[in-house]
C-alpha cells in the first residue's frame, strides 16, 4: 500500500483578472477545503499570487508559481527568482512544455532553475513529456529519460524527496485529447523506475508523479486509479471551480 499523498495542482496559465482569480480561489476553498488528505495547489499568474494566497488562508490549499529564473537576484528585467517566491508559495512549475516549446527553455535551463529552487524551501514540479512526433517515432521513453536525467542527475537524495514529477505529453496539452489511462500508467511507471535508477528505490517509490494533459472530471477517476499516478497537473479544467473540485474528489477517492 503506497504512502504517497495524492497531489492536484491547477495551472491557470495566463488567464483570469484579479477579481476572477480571487473569486475562483474562494470557490475552490468552499468546495475542496475538506479534502485535506490531498495536496491541493492553485498556480495563478504572478500578479495574483498574493491575493490568491490570501483567499486560500486557513484552507490547507497552497499557492504555487508557474516558473522562476535560476538566479537569486540581479539585472534580469522581467524575471522572478525562487528566493522571492519562497515566502509566498509552496511549489513552482519548471519545464512546462509551453516554456520549452514556445519560450525556448532547453534542458540546461530547466536544470539550472531546478537547482536554484532546491536552494529554497520551495518544491519543484518538474514537467516532462514527448511531442506527438517523438511518440510516433517510438522515442517517448528516450525523451522523458533525457529530460529527467538532465534535471535530476546532480541533486541529492534528500532534495529528491521534495521534487514532484508531472508527466505531460505535449500532444495532450490543451488539445482535449488525454492520454489513455494505460499510457499514463506506463509512463508513470517508467518515470518511477528511472528515478529509482538515478537516486535509489526509496526515491523512486516515494516520488509523487502527476499526469497532465486534458485532465477533466470525466477522466480523472480512471487516471487517478493508476497505481503509479499520484495526481494531476490540471490546465483548462482548473479555471472551472466545479471541475477542479471534482478532480480533487476523484484523487481523494483513489488515494
Amino acid at each position: 500500500m503506497t504512502t504517497r499523498r495524492s497531489i492536484i495542482a491547477g495551472n491557470w496559465k495566463m488567464n483570469t483578472s484579479l477579481d476572477e482569480a480571487v473569486s475562483l480561489a474562494s470557490q475552490v476553498v468552499e468546495g475542496a477545503a475538506e479534502f485535506d488528505g490531498v495536496d491541493r495547489i492553485l498556480i495563478p499568474p504572478f500578479p495574483w499570487i498574493i491575493p490568491v494566497r490570501d483567499a486560500l488562508s486557513g484552507s490547507g490549499i497552497t499557492v504555487g508559481a508557474q516558473t522562476c529564473y535560476h538566479e537569486d537576484s540581479g539585472a534580469f528585467t522581467g524575471e522572478v527568482s525562487p528566493t522571492m517566491l519562497a515566502p509566498l508559495c509552496s511549489h513552482v512549475v519548471l519545464g512546462h512544455s509551453e516554456r520549452r516549446h514556445i519560450l525556448g527553455e532547453d534542458d540546461a535551463a530547466v536544470a539550472a532553475r531546478l537547482e536554484a529552487v532546491l536552494r529554497t524551501s520551495l518544491s519543484p514540479i518538474l514537467c516532462v513529456g514527448e511531442t506527438l512526433e517523438e511518440r510516433e517515432a517510438g522515442n517517448a521513453n528516450a525523451v522523458v529519460e533525457r529530460q529527467l536525467r538532465s534535471a535530476l542527475a546532480g541533486i541529492t537524495q534528500a532534495d529528491m524527496s521534495r521534487v514532484v514529477i508531472a508527466y505531460e505529453p505535449v500532444w495532450a496539452i490543451g488539445t482535449g485529447v488525454a492520454a489513455s489511462a494505460d499510457d499514463a500508467q506506463e509512463m508513470a511507471a517508467f518515470v518511477r523506475s528511472t528515478i529509482g535508477a538515478l537516486h535509489g528505490s526509496t526515491a523512486g517509490d516515494g516520488v509523487q508523479i502527476q499526469y497532465g494533459g486534458s485532465v477533466k472530471s470525466s477522466n480523472a477517476e480512471e487516471l487517478m486509479a493508476c497505481p503509479d499516478v499520484d495526481g494531476a497537473l490540471v490546465g483548462g479544467a482548473s479555471l472551472d471551480a466545479g471541475e477542479f473540485v471534482a478532480i480533487i474528489r476523484a484523487a481523494a477517492a483513489g488515494g
